[in-house]
């Protein structure tokens, strides 16, 4: 299907809408990263092509050799604004958006430079809503489309030294959530999803850390299930974490202050340090 073929149509019955994926075009920021080759993995098996857009372009042939046809290397940087502004035109037609690219940005607030801060803004936060901005109207024109934004547990739950990461997670969950209720009816729908850490790519593996074996990390294949299912059955929001974690993110949205502070005697901010450490060079 060439970019500029027929939209993608979303489906209705009793039980809600869904939108089919195949010969859906889906740009997937990070998709130079582990995770980002899981998700567009995932995506490319129900029939997408797949619009690549990471920093690293070798990455970006490598995924694009794995995967065959109906896939396309877009390198870009989403910390520069230009090159977020001409990502949506560079694309072609889009079907589907999933804002997957994110920057570790953990730490104590007083540990970033003011340039780091707003680096984990742009990419974290700013970039993902440039984007919908930029492609919602021609899915709303069209009746159909989906966007999709990865956001964290950290979007949930608060923790010790995450303060800045957390504000672009908690950020983009309220923009996702009231997205979602602006577009009702008009055929595109809005998904956010809520990993916790994730075993085998993503931040937390990329640190080298171990954490105690009888912590089981969900896979980067379950968090891509659960993007395929979010936006092939339009759901609102997914957590993909353990069940203590996903029952510690619905108490905290009740009682941030309680959460914190158990965090906090537990010994999370000493591994928010060792996190912080290990990722100090990615910010």
């Amino acid at each position: 299907m060439s970019a500029d073929g027929p939209r993608a149509r979303r489906s209705r019955s009793h039980s809600g809408s869904s939108l089919s994926l195949a010969e859906c075009r889906v740009l997937l920021t990070g998709g130079s990263g582990g995770l980002g080759r899981a998700i567009a993995r995932a995506l490319h098996a129900r029939g997408a092509t797949i619009v690549a857009s990471g920093r690293r372009r070798a990455a970006l042939a490598e995924l694009a050799a794995e995967l065959g046809d109906r896939v396309e290397p877009l390198a870009a940087d989403l910390a520069d604004r230009t090159e977020v502004a001409a990502l949506p035109a560079r694309a072609g037609r889009v079907d589907v958006l999933v804002a997957n690219a994110g920057l570790p940005a953990s730490g104590r607030l007083e540990t970033f430079s003011e340039e780091e801060v707003d680096r984990a803004l742009d990419v974290n936060l700013r970039a993902p809503m440039q984007l919908a901005r930029a492609l919602v109207p021609a899915m709303a024109e069209g009746g159909a489309g989906h966007l999709v934004f990865v956001s964290s547990l950290n979007g949930k739950l608060p923790s010790p030294g995450t303060s800045v990461y957390s504000a672009t997670k908690y950020g983009l969950r309220g923009f996702a959530a009231s997205l979602r209720t602006d577009l009702r009816g008009s055929g595109v729908g809005v998904t956010t999803v809520f990993p916790s850490f994730i075993s085998e790519a993503g931040l937390w593996a990329d640190t080298g850390l171990d954490l105690p074996r009888w912590v089981r990390l969900p896979s980067p294949q379950r968090l891509a299930a659960a993007i395929v299912a979010g936006i092939e059955r339009d759901r609102g929001e997914i957590d993909v974490a353990p069940l203590a974690l996903r029952a510690a993110a619905g108490v905290g949205g009740l009682a941030p202050g309680v959460v914190g502070a158990v965090a906090s005697r537990i010994g999370a901010g000493e591994v928010a340090e060792q996190v912080a450490a290990a990722q100090r060079a990615k910010r």
